[in-house]
């Protein structure tokens, strides 16, 4: 599965489950994480000091694994999410995306004309290095690249109808701790405030057939009160909370046998 594939899938009304990639930094996660079932990483850039050579290591990795890897770059800056693209990743996440004129710019830049202005750098990872007519290898490499704007503030919940009303936005993707921060409701993932957040910007992309995602939400209790919402993809975790809360439970267990 590529990026196309991945948007295919979301918008046949498959939900599709990704793996957030913060403690990794060889192409090896990739393997892991599609043995392991998920369908698409999550490379995280704006929160821990990720290169971007390393980013798109990791991005080719999964491509030969058969997994989309959607970078989430550390603002928006249309220099840095043109360069991923380039080296092979299957989308761009950018990040606090409070009005459609933020992310604009960035769309300008990582579509082709004539939806853009992208340049083309060459033969692409995600088109298998083909030499085709500029034409066709404008018009794939765009089908098969996502952009998603992040929801993480009331201004962008109010806002996201215009957000996903721009062309070249195929996706929204909730980031539930910074919304429910700036909400006044630190933590709360369980109020009733933020469902509401989820459902109406659920209904707002569902106007203009683009797929929403739920970043954030891990428990049990909370993925089966909000997945039926209508949420098409989902983050469950980053690597580095597996280890750390896989790593914990092997301690106490071995510490309760030890202790008796």
């Amino acid at each position: 599965m590529d990026g196309a594939g991945m948007r295919e899938r979301m918008l046949a009304g498959e939900t599709v489950f990704g793996l957030g990639v913060r403690l990794s930094r060889t192409g090896e996660i990739a393997l892991v994480a599609k043995a392991a079932g998920f369908d698409w990483l999550f490379v995280d850039m704006e929160h821990n000091a990720l290169s971007i050579d390393t980013a798109a290591q990791i991005c080719l990795a999964a491509q030969a694994a058969g997994l989309p890897a959607l970078v989430r770059i550390p603002g928006d800056d249309p220099l840095t999410a043109a360069r991923l693209l380039d080296g092979g990743a299957a989308g761009i996440v950018v990040p606090h995306v409070d009005r459609p004129e933020q992310i604009a710019p960035l769309i300008e830049r990582c579509r082709f004309p004539p939806k853009g202005r992208r340049s083309i750098g060459g033969p692409l990872p995600q088109l298998h290095y083909a030499s085709l007519p500029a034409a066709e290898h404008m018009a794939k490499a765009d089908a098969k690249s996502l952009i998603v704007a992040m929801i993480e503030s009331p201004e962008a919940v109010a806002a996201a109808a215009d957000i996903a009303a721009l062309p070249g936005v195929d996706a929204l993707l909730f980031g539930s701790n910074d919304l429910a921060l700036e909400m006044g409701i630190p933590g709360r993932l369980d109020d009733p405030r933020l469902e509401m957040a989820y459902r109406e910007v659920i209904a707002a992309a569902r106007a203009q057939e683009k797929p929403v995602g739920l970043g954030g939400i891990y428990t049990a209790e909370l993925l089966a009160r909000y997945l039926p919402l209508g949420f098409r993809f989902a983050l469950l975790g980053s690597d580095l909370a597996l280890v750390l809360g896989g790593g914990r439970e092997r301690v106490a267990t071995a510490r309760r046998i030890v202790e008796g």
